[in-house]
């Protein structure tokens, strides 16, 4: 879960979109006291907070985060406005782990939140997906069907990572092309269907699990036997 703490309706609704194309679950927050009144209910897995806010602002909140023990751990982008540099000197003193200077495209805003999530929760990402006789070595980046070693493309492994890793999940064209690219869709998924076919290809019965929902995206089947 993503919570985007931002004052401005119309950039935290693409915010919330963008990142929500890319796979994320989201909460947006206008203002910092009703971001910190549900602080105090849940944890996100990370903070996109805006440094000018009504009332309590950005630096204010990253500072009580990191007095408390329960939030201290939790990451922080800062976004900043361009003129705001010892803002966001100030706000990486204080334990934010990056920061982001508006406006931003956002393509942007996903890579660097991505790339927070990969530096601060390695631990959270399991190391060996297997399925049944399909197995994906995400340390050693490899696959092995049937005790096989099966050569991909860097982006047939990111595909198969990103469906095993959330199987029964429906993956939009958009949310793919996100995640996998970090391309925003365009509307032409001829680059995306190619990778698909050569997928299960490869995969041989294995690639029957990659279905194709209509109208949709994909997904990987879940098997109740």
């Amino acid at each position: 879960m993503i919570w985007c703490v931002e004052d401005d309706a119309s950039i935290r609704d693409i915010e919330l979109y963008a990142l929500n194309s890319a796979g994320f679950a989201t909460k947006g927050f206008d203002d910092g006291l009703a971001f910190w009144e549900a602080l105090k209910k849940e944890q996100p897995q990370l903070v996109l907070l805006d440094v000018m806010l009504p009332g309590m602002d950005g630096i204010e909140l990253l500072i009580k985060m990191k007095q408390e023990l329960a939030y201290k751990q939790i990451p922080v982008i800062l976004a900043t406005a361009k003129g705001q540099e010892y803002d966001r000197i100030r706000g990486l003193d204080l334990g934010a782990d990056d920061y982001i200077v508006k406006p931003f495209s956002m393509m942007e805003m996903v890579s660097r939140v991505k790339a927070v999530l990969r530096r601060t929760q390695p631990q959270q990402e399991a190391r060996l997906l297997k399925i049944d006789g399909l197995e994906v070595n995400l340390d050693a980046h490899t696959v092995v069907v049937d005790g096989e070693r099966v050569p991909l493309t860097y982006k047939e492994f990111e595909l198969l990572h990103l469906f095993l890793a959330h199987p029964g999940r429906i993956y939009t064209r958009e949310q793919l092309y996100y995640q996998v690219w970090n391309l925003e869709y365009m509307g032409d998924s001829r680059t995306l269907d190619s990778h698909i076919r050569s997928l299960r290809h490869k995969l041989n019965d294995y690639g029957k699990m990659l279905e194709t929902v209509r109208n949709v995206g994909y997904r990987w089947e879940v098997r109740n036997d």
